[in-house]
């Protein structure tokens, strides 16, 4: 790995560093013991923090809500300038934002690992909230006697033993909102409001996007944006879907794919999905045997093809590898690695995989122009040379288009 990019307060770097780790599935119980490292940290030392996870997302904020002068290490590129705690750290010089790029010399490997090994060998210290014993974190700090542990298996039994009996009021809904707008966190919300842990996180779920919502709608985004959408003549986005549901009823609309495009005449639709990892059982973590049939089943009745676009590591705005995946039953993890794309070829990728249909070659060899999109100059002129008295066949010759899509767009133009 190597530093890209710096952001920031730069001397940061050059203090003695602590680097908080955690594994990415940390039970809430663990939270109390983390915010209290956070509160009790030296100031005149350094933390250095990721933000991949639940528990680091919220150690951040807590670290940037308390002064703690921070560093954090990012991968690929870093997109959260508008997070009101890190504009607001950044402006006091209290944070120093390091994004990080793999060095071709580091060959094949997870991203998160190799940026784990990297930071771990230019810090002083690290402490760790919870770790997965099974988890590759473990395996890079084992036998090192430079760590600290922040909470063992009794800790976590006795975490958040008790909680408020009675309902939250408006007042304390409001106030949690604000809060979580300010990009404050957790720890903030607990200490304002007084309640457990456990409490405020289930209550700010409740009343926020859920997590995988919010990181399946970023990863759209980020497709929308490389295939450029916006201001191509050729691409039209002719439908995008959200999954919305709620406890135990999901409308039919979410078994069809999340976004289908129209480009030079073919359609074909993309279910987009981001991980933090490729999954070893494809079949069950990714694409269920059922949602198979479903997608081949909208594919047939709406004849265009469905596309997997599987965004892995990095983040969901931001993933450090795309691969590109014809739907279709009995996918292995090796068949999704061999269909490796580049964000800035995924247009060019597509095109090469949808099936060519030769009606539509056939009236591009008789009618330069067809299937392509009118716009508002082609429209002019269409009414000028009509009103002039045109005919239906010379029109046909001047736009290099078919007799049908003449007489619908006069038609369109109220002109017949």
């Amino acid at each position: 790995m190597r530093i890209a990019r710096t952001i920031g307060n730069k001397e940061l770097w050059e203090r003695e560093k602590t680097l908080f780790l955690t594994s990415r599935m940390a039970p809430v119980g663990c939270y109390e013991n983390v915010f209290r490292w956070v509160e009790e940290f030296d100031r005149e030392q350094c933390a250095v923090c990721f933000n991949t996870s639940e528990l680091e997302e919220e150690v951040l904020k807590a670290l940037l809500v308390c002064h703690v002068p921070t560093v954090l290490v990012v991968t690929g590129s870093f997109n959260d300038t508008y997070n009101v705690q890190i504009e607001q750290a950044l402006k006091e010089n209290r944070l120093l934002v390091l994004v990080l790029q793999r060095e071709e010399s580091d060959g094949r490997g997870y991203i998160a690992r190799l940026r784990n090994w990297w930071v771990i060998r230019q810090v002083q210290h690290i402490v760790c909230g919870y770790i997965n014993p099974k988890g590759s974190i473990f395996g890079l700090i084992a036998g090192r006697n430079d760590v600290s542990y922040l909470l063992d298996k009794t800790d976590l039994k006795a975490a958040e033993a008790t909680e408020k009996p009675y309902r939250w009021t408006v007042s304390e809904d409001k106030r949690l909102l604000r809060m979580f707008y300010e990009d404050m966190g957790i720890h903030a919300i607990h200490k304002a409001i007084g309640r457990p842990y456990s409490s405020v996180y289930r209550h700010v779920k409740s009343l926020t996007m859920n997590d995988e919502v919010l990181k399946g709608r970023e990863f759209e985004d980020y497709v929308l944006e490389h295939l450029g959408v916006e201001g191509n003549d050729k691409l039209t986005l002719k439908e995008w879907r959200g999954d919305k549901s709620l406890p135990g009823i999901y409308p039919e609309g979410n078994s069809n794919p999340d976004l289908v495009f129209e480009y030079n005449g073919h359609h074909f639709a993309i279910e987009c999905k981001w991980r933090s990892h490729l999954p070893k059982d494809i079949s069950k973590e990714l694409l269920p045997p059922d949602r198979v049939a479903l997608f081949e089943k909208y594919a047939k009745k709406n004849k265009l093809p469905v596309f997997l676009l599987l965004g892995i590591d990095g983040l969901p705005s931001d993933p450090y590898f795309l691969y590109l995946i014809p739907i279709r039953e009995n996918l292995s993890a090796t068949d999704i690695i061999n269909e490796a794309v580049k964000a800035d070829q995924l247009i060019e990728s597509i095109e090469s995989r949808i099936p060519k249909n030769n009606h539509i070659q056939q009236e591009k060899a008789k009618h330069a122009n067809a299937y392509a999109r009118w716009n508002e100059a082609d429209d002019s002129l269409l009414k000028q040379l009509y009103l002039e008295g045109k005919n239906v066949n010379e029109l046909m010759a001047q736009f290099g288009r078919n007799r049908g899509s003449i007489t619908y767009r006069l038609h369109k133009l109220n002109l017949t």
